[in-house]
């Protein structure tokens, strides 16, 4: 694969994970306008239900991409390209259904005896919680689909799809509680709509992505019991991870009340966010990392993993950082609600801070994956997840939501410490120095100092629009001062200047 296409890959991924963002992100303001902050903290709900719908994959998506990736660099797999793809699909589509009917019938026992409403009847928070299974279930095949074309480096399609979807998503359930219904069950019908669309434009696309195979696929169960292993330590380390992102909110949804959690879920929303700018360069690097795996190329991987992890840092820590510093500024902008932004802003920092910790360990964690080698993290998230929950209900006993936010911080440091020193003792020796120093540190000790300098002559007054020039401001200063000082975006910005001089001249001939 060109370098050329590695970058529109990657550019495709950022610009759909970036859009999703600020859509997802942009709407929530307008979702607590118009259901209220008790049904937004049930949207929380369905949003941590997502995720642990991940446990079911059985890291199935994650070995039809990195199985999808191997086989391409290679000849005459067209059929067994085809037939695993169907195999996983069928197991896929049995796990959906198995979701949908699980979450009906907890849907009684989440709405009676879980959450802590005040506002809303047992009754409407049971409907919802059913209509939310029926939409998961029939959007979870989507994520195997997904891996599939990232598997096949088919990105900017992947994006494209993303990009339609989350525009039609938030701009149709923004239309639908403004125009016809403002209900927790009008929402959620809409999810079960799109959610069908998304899987199968997804299916669709893939199905069509694939080699031409000589006789049509089919289920062969030989195909799993040869990739079990691989497939089993990805399912494990997904397990571990789903738990460990969504344990606060299940510890936190039974510990504070419905309205206390519902901002711990709004500065989690907005924290969340940082994945949508580290999945893609996640995705288009991950398969890339298996092909060299596969091809012995061991300079050019190890080339390709410093620059990744460079512009991991560079797209991730300056707009991690400045949501830090700015919290209660942004919140209070987004919101235009002060008591919003003042019981969340502390909770935000906290949040987003070790979200982007954990961030920067994706590709660590993706060079593992690329060689077969699951265990270790699947014992980090292990050792986090028994860490995690008993300091999570100490620290929220005494200290609230804002005490749940400081074990996130404190656990991901550790992490990133600890971590990165034993993948590296095992793969690419030695260059755990380098990743410290120069793919983080470096853009890490740029992005805190121009922020910081932004704080210092923050405004104390004006309005919205003298706040919004300024928050915009300091974000294209910090961003830009770390693309500039991070090497492998530099060189990249030199190097499209450069080329941009070069058309200009032979123009001007």
């Amino acid at each position: 694969m060109s370098i050329s296409i590695l970058k529109k890959n990657v550019l495709a991924n950022l610009l759909g994970g970036g859009w999703a963002a600020v859509v997802a992100v942009l709407f929530i303001p307008l979702y607590i306008k118009f259901l209220g902050i008790e049904a937004w903290a049930v949207v929380g709900i369905y949003i941590s239900l997502q995720t642990f719908c991940a446990l079911l994959d059985l890291g199935l998506s994650a070995t039809l991409n990195r199985e999808l990736a191997r086989l391409s660099v290679r000849e005459d797999t067209a059929q067994e390209m085809s037939n695993l793809v169907r195999t996983l699909e069928l197991i896929y589509w049995a796990l959906a259904i198995l979701i949908g009917v699980s979450i009906f019938a907890l849907a009684p026992l989440i709405a009676n005896h879980w959450v802590q409403a005040h506002q809303l009847s047992p009754e409407t928070i049971k409907n919802a919680i059913r209509i939310m299974g029926l939409a998961l279930s029939l959007q979870w095949p989507f994520g195997l689909y997904s891996g599939g074309l990232l598997g096949l480096q088919r990105q900017v399609l992947l994006s494209g799809i993303n990009i339609a979807i989350a525009t039609v998503r938030g701009l149709g359930a923004i239309l639908i509680l403004w125009r016809f219904s403002s209900t927790l069950q009008a929402f959620f019908f809409w999810q079960v709509a799109i959610g069908l669309l998304q899987t199968c434009l997804a299916g669709w696309f893939l199905r069509n992505s694939l080699p031409r195979a000589e006789t049509g696929p089919s289920f062969q169960r030989q195909l799993l019991w040869s990739r079990w292993r691989f497939a089993a330590g990805i399912g494990g380390t997904t397990v571990m991870a789903v738990i460990l992102l969504q344990m606060d909110k299940v510890i936190l949804s039974r510990l504070l009340t419905l309205e206390m959690f519902g901002y711990y879920v709004l500065a989690s929303a907005v924290a969340m966010g940082i994945y949508l700018l580290v999945a893609p360069v996640f995705s288009a690097l991950y398969p890339r990392f298996t092909q060299l795996v596969s091809l012995g190329d061991h300079d050019g991987l190890k080339q390709l993993y410093h620059d990744s992890c460079q512009l991991m840092s560079a797209v991730v820590l300056p707009i991690a950082i400045v949501i830090a510093f700015f919290s209660r500024e942004i919140l209070l902008l987004w919101t235009g609600n002060p008591t919003t932004a003042n019981y969340t802003h502390l909770i935000l920092s906290l949040l987003v801070i070790g979200t982007a910790l954990h961030g920067l360990m994706h590709l660590p964690y993706a060079l593992q994956f690329a060689y077969g080698w699951t265990k270790l993290a699947f014992y980090i998230n292990m050792v986090a997840v028994l860490v995690l929950a008993p300091s999570i209900v100490v620290m929220a006993s005494y200290y609230g939501a804002v005490g749940a936010a400081l074990v996130w911080v404190i656990l991901h440091c550790t992490v990133v410490l600890v971590g990165v020193q034993l993948i590296h003792r095992r793969l690419l020796k030695g260059e755990q120095w380098k990743w410290y120093f120069e793919d983080v540190g470096l853009p890490l000790v740029v992005s805190l100092g121009t922020a910081l300098l932004c704080l210092l002559i923050a405004p104390t007054g004006g309005g919205r629009v003298q706040l919004l020039t300024f928050l915009t401001g300091a974000t294209l200063f910090t961003a830009g001062s770390t693309f500039l000082a991070t090497p492998v975006t530099r060189a990249g910005f030199v190097s499209y200047i450069r080329s941009r001089r070069g058309r200009a001249l032979n123009i001007s001939q």
